[in-house]
């Protein structure tokens, strides 16, 4: 029997949107494995694929313990309180202003952390140690991505008088995710055969579908964000679709030119972009601006994907250039295109040319923040526990070292390697059944 709503302005409608929403956005962790795990080498695809999966996990478990609350409870500009611990109080009651459960606001807020963790480690594959990444993403989430959710959405200083627009996180998500993945990458150095041999992915149909799914995704990322069944929810819906097809349009026509070819895995990264880069706009602007935004995004992030291959900063998956530059041309072309007459803001082209100074601040605090908090956190974790995997890991695979599997099994024999059996010094112990896949090497 369902229970009966304690203040009588639940929406079935909205409720309804909201469900579907949420487990869309659930999806796009696992879509975002897929996307990650096609890139690299196939000896390292488990382990890039878990470091999404996981945060599933510690991250979800973090975000109620704790995030939500410093993201969402009453509190100052700065963090939220301490009140909604556990989501205390956070129940089945609809809000005054709203027309969902308070319970599945927290939920659906939740896949959001679940997902920026994740994304942060497409930076930093095939060589950190498992178990501090654990420690450091969950960390992350919750003195990091909190209060900056806290910032832009839970009354804080950036998203209340100040008025910075944030649909659905280009700077809470994307620009966050950044930061900490550039950062993380030159805390961990590149990895040891960068630069010296091609390091190709291993299953570019992987790529395609985890594009694929995350698109699919996104209508509940950005359609969700409206919290209603309304105007608002429609326009971000039809922005996440048009947006990411200008992108790839673009993305195509400058390979063309470029190479004469257009590739699968840059097709990928192009929806990709073109997702990220309309996410802070998508209920604000018209679809032709959506358009444009995502255009440009795909311009942008393509133009810096070349001159990163030209430097030592092995960001293995591009994390800065898709979702970093990305996000920073989403957030401030918002700040050009918004308009009253769709989503209530107005940006340059309506007349309020402030905004786009608003939103440059909010880019520089958040990336600026996650930078800072994430080297600390880093320092933190390396001191009590080394933050980087072992040349021999590295050189075995990833797979092998850290969790005794592999992604495609060449015999019938067991893997009983441990991480110990990589520290210098140390034994190599192999089951008699393993077979000759280079696993004992």
């Amino acid at each position: 029997m369902p229970l009966p709503d304690p203040s009588g302005t639940l929406s079935a409608a909205d409720t309804t949107l909201m469900l579907i929403s949420t487990a869309l956005v659930v999806l796009m962790t696992p879509a975002l494995a897929f996307f990650y795990g096609g890139l690299v080498r196939s000896k390292n695809a488990l382990n890039t694929m878990m470091m999404s999966f996981i945060s599933l996990g510690f991250v979800g478990v973090a975000w109620i313990a704790i995030g939500y609350s410093l993201a969402f409870a009453p509190g100052n500009g700065v963090v939220g309180g301490l009140t909604s611990l556990g989501l205390a109080g956070v129940g089945l009651d609809v809000p005054d202003g709203s027309t969902i459960p308070s319970l599945l606001f927290a939920v659906f807020q939740g896949t959001f952390v679940i997902i920026t963790a994740a994304l942060i480690s497409g930076a930093i594959v095939e060589r950190m140690r498992f178990g501090p990444y654990l420690t450091f993403i969950t960390l992350w989430s919750i003195l990091v991505y909190a209060p900056v959710a806290h910032w832009v959405w839970g009354g804080g200083w950036l998203g209340g008088d100040f008025a910075a627009l944030d649909f659905a996180g280009g700077t809470v998500v994307h620009i966050n995710a950044a930061a900490a993945a550039v950062v993380a990458a030159i805390y961990l150095g590149p990895r040891r055969d960068y630069g010296k041999q091609a390091l190709l992915p291993h299953n570019v149909p992987f790529v395609l579908l985890g594009a694929g799914l995350l698109w699919f995704g996104w209508f509940g990322f950005n359609g969700g964000s409206a919290l209603a069944a309304n105007e608002s929810a429609v326009l971000a819906f039809a922005n996440t679709f048009v947006a990411p097809s200008a992108a790839l349009v673009a993305w195509a026509l400058l390979e063309t030119l470029r190479n004469g070819k257009v590739t699968a895995v840059g097709g990928a990264t192009a929806i990709v972009v073109g997702l990220v880069a309309v996410t802070p706009a998508a209920g604000f602007v018209s679809p032709l601006a959506a358009m444009a935004i995502g255009a440009a995004g795909s311009v942008a992030s393509y133009f810096v994907i070349l001159w990163r291959a030209r430097t030592r900063l092995d960001d293995s998956l591009d994390v800065m250039a898709a979702h970093g530059i990305g996000g920073l041309v989403g957030a401030i072309l918002v700040g050009v295109f918004a308009q009253a007459v769709w989503g209530g803001s107005s940006g340059l082209v309506d007349g309020n040319p402030r905004q786009v100074l608003v939103q440059l601040i909010g880019i520089v605090a958040t990336a600026g923040y996650s930078a800072v908090a994430t080297f600390i956190l880093l320092k933190l974790i390396n001191a009590v526990s080394p933050v980087r995997a072992a040349a021999r890991a590295e050189g075995v695979g990833l797979d092998v070292a850290l969790h005794s599997e592999e992604a495609y099994s060449h015999g019938e024999g067991a893997i009983l390697l441990t991480e110990r059996d990589f520290v210098p010094g140390v034994a190599v112990s192999v089951s008699p059944q393993l077979s000759s896949t280079g696993a004992s090497a």
